[in-house]
């Protein structure tokens, strides 16, 4: 079992055995199809499956198999304030892999996310950052769980840059940290945990230990599973169901067909950087072949 636990009492007397025929049938008689992701606020972790917490954690950290994520840092900007008491709505503007608004988005904000006006400096609240937050969603699969349940978890931007010291990292650190050193990031434990360091929530990630044999089995099953790719390509309010699009005060902007630059746009500040040479299209890589690349960036 992991260590988001739902008991006051904890026990090792049925530690590991999945769940029951009985538990599943009643879980799934309302209909419908099960979501999971991680959350992160003020220092603790909670289980959320179809929008309600299930349990959370009570040790400080998390202990997870990354197993998927999307190749790129992705955005996300609302144009309201976080209001707590308020009715969750889709963001106003996300871009899955931070280059153009998503076509579902119900007000973007520019042609581009290079040149979109919530992606300048000081254009967040009062003055400071951008509007546009960086994200990377990931789907994980918690440590000795042996159904291979798959949460989606989105680290947030001050959890993805930085350096690392020794062999913890921020994120975007931590998965070129491990294939530099020959690992592979779905083949080993990683412990995600609060950084002690920091007033804010902000994670830092380290490697634990290789998988089992047994384990390697779960992530590949999992992996082929049609959740593992939706948790990454979904924002955590369509994960949750959410629909209720933004009361925006901004206005809609006309579609514009913009012209391609001609530089390329370097991620995550925006400036221009000198053209790279084509290269010819590589076949389609294992989730493990993605990090290396990574790695190489």
């Amino acid at each position: 079992m992991s260590n988001l636990s739902i008991f006051k009492q904890q026990s090792t007397a049925v530690a590991g055995r999945e769940v029951s025929e009985l538990s599943k049938a009643l879980a799934d008689s309302g209909g419908g199809s099960t979501t999971r992701r991680i959350t992160m606020a003020k220092g603790v972790f909670r289980r959320i499956v179809n929008g309600k917490e299930a349990g959370r954690v009570k040790d400080g950290f998390l202990n997870a198999i990354i197993i998927n994520a999307l190749p790129k840092v992705s955005r996300q900007f609302y144009a309201s304030s976080y209001d707590p008491d308020a009715a969750p709505t889709l963001p106003d503007c996300w871009s899955n892999l931070g280059d153009v608004p998503d076509a579902k988005a119900s007000n973007p904000q520019g042609v581009s996310c290079a040149t979109c006006p919530q992606n300048i400096e000081g254009s967040g609240n009062n003055g400071k950052g951008r509007a546009c937050r960086f994200n990377r969603r990931i789907a994980v699969v918690l440590e000795n769980d042996m159904s291979g349940d798959i949460y989606q978890f989105s680290i947030p931007a001050k959890s993805l840059f930085g350096k690392g010291v020794g062999n913890t990292h921020p994120f975007e650190s931590y998965i070129k940290f491990l294939p530099a050193n020959g690992e592979s990031i779905d083949r080993i434990v990683t412990q995600i945990s609060f950084d002690e360091n920091e007033t804010a929530d902000v994670l830092k990630f380290t490697p634990v230990r290789h998988l089992t044999e047994e384990e390697i089995d779960v992530v590949e099953v999992a992996q082929q599973s049609p959740d593992c790719k939706r948790v990454i390509q979904l924002t955590v309010a369509q994960q949750d169901g959410v629909a209720k699009l933004p009361s925006s005060n901004l206005p809609r902007l006309k579609p514009v067909v913009a012209e391609e630059p001609e530089d390329p746009i370097e991620e995550p500040v925006v400036k221009r950087a000198k053209k790279a040479d084509a290269s010819p299209t590589a076949p389609k890589a294992n989730f493990a072949d993605v990090v290396n690349a990574w790695s190489d960036n």
